[in-house]
């Protein structure tokens, strides 16, 4: 029965991590975008983030953090959430799920812990800033 389920795999959804100045903290922190690069609207569309690891021979969690959103228009961006510093050297897991049509996609993204920075970035499509993406 297991062979009977498909399971969509995802495509031209990523996430990307872009420092940008906060005139909140008065310093530049990073902001975690989701971006949609497919042809299709994301209705629906929820994601669940949470960081993980081991600091100093300590296991540390964060707690769970939820955003949703009616809808992620195609060839576009939303900007998620921002990552505090103390947490870059932890695992930053993101689990997004959506609709297209009737159908339901999800993927778990992972941040791996020290890969958020300035040497890592790239040209981030939609957003034409420099970020870490993960897809």
């Amino acid at each position: 029965m297991k062979k009977d389920i498909v399971v969509p795999k995802v495509e031209n959804v990523f996430l990307a991590a872009v420092q940008e100045w906060s005139d909140d903290f008065m310093d530049k922190v990073w902001y975690v975008y989701l971006v949609n690069d497919s042809d299709f609207d994301l209705d629906s569309v929820m994601v669940v983030s949470k960081a993980f690891g081991t600091i100093d021979g300590e296991m540390r969690k964060t707690s769970l953090l939820r955003h949703a959103f009616m809808k992620v228009p195609t060839v576009s961006a939303v900007k998620v959430e921002m990552i505090e510093n103390s947490v870059l050297e932890l695992n930053n897991e993101f689990m997004v799920t959506y609709f297209i049509g009737n159908t339901l996609y999800d993927k778990k993204f992972i941040f791996r812990k020290n890969t958020i920075n300035e040497r890592a970035t790239e040209e981030v499509p939609h957003i034409w800033k420099n970020g870490v993406v993960v897809k």
